[in-house]
């Protein structure tokens, strides 16, 4: 797909349903399409929409030896509930030998680098033979996220953001209709949910993902920083 035809097919998908978005990335890409979740406070919506329409192909979860307990179980019960068939990644060196190599704060001292082994290091294989991939980027998630398209390009990957222009109310509406049940940490407000050291509960009216990384200026864990450098371009 050249980048005409990408972003007229973007566009199109503009006016179409989530679940129409996401048909077209599995007729388009069919077994070379990734999808990944991180199970956390907003992905019930799309793994629904993956449950019907996914056709049985894997969800990817990051294990980075550093989530919630809370987020393990919610993947779990989810993936019951739903019938996902959820691939599990996890880096090549365990939680233990890392923070001996790297040291027990190492997510304040190289929370990059922290990221760079635990995610971006374990995906990359299948990054590398996958021609779509699926994620759940909103626009309204993130400053780094405002321009997110339907369809963008990544290097030799399509990016697909089904649910990019939906509002928090939307996803809200949407895990009402369907009986979707929340993260267990959304009711002590973790509103936006990632490794358990770099996250934290939000007060009223801080932005959800005031929670992440918030002694620094990180905003991003590293698998979505090129798709926002090259939507900046």
């Amino acid at each position: 797909m050249n980048a005409v035809d990408l972003e007229q097919a973007s566009l199109r998908l503009e006016r179409a349903s989530a679940r129409e978005r996401l048909a077209f990335a599995v007729e388009a890409f069919g077994d070379e399409l990734l999808f990944t979740s991180s199970f956390g406070a907003s992905s019930a919506a799309l793994l629904h929409l993956w449950s019907e329409v996914g056709g049985g192909r894997p969800v990817v979860f990051l294990d980075t030896g550093f989530h919630f307990p809370e987020t393990l179980a919610y993947r779990d019960a989810l993936a019951s509930r739903l019938s996902l068939a959820v691939r599990v990644l996890s880096p090549t060196t365990t939680r233990d030998a890392f923070l001996a190599e790297r040291g027990a704060d190492v997510q304040r001292t190289d929370p990059d680098g922290c990221c760079a082994v635990n995610k971006v290091a374990p995906l990359e294989p299948l990054r590398a033979s996958a021609r779509g991939w699926v994620s759940g980027l909103r626009r309204v998630q993130a400053s780094t996220r405002r321009e997110v398209a339907i369809l963008e390009r990544d290097g030799h990957l399509v990016r697909v953001h089904p649910l990019a222009d939906f509002s928090d109310d939307d996803v809200r509406a949407y895990m009402l209709a369907h009986d979707l049940p929340d993260h267990p940490l959304t009711a002590r407000r973790y509103l936006s949910i990632g490794c358990a050291p770099c996250t934290r509960a939000v007060a009223d009216g801080e932005d959800p993902r005031a929670g992440r990384w918030a002694w620094g200026q990180k905003t991003e864990c590293g698998l979505h920083t090129t798709r926002a450098t090259d939507a900046a371009r």
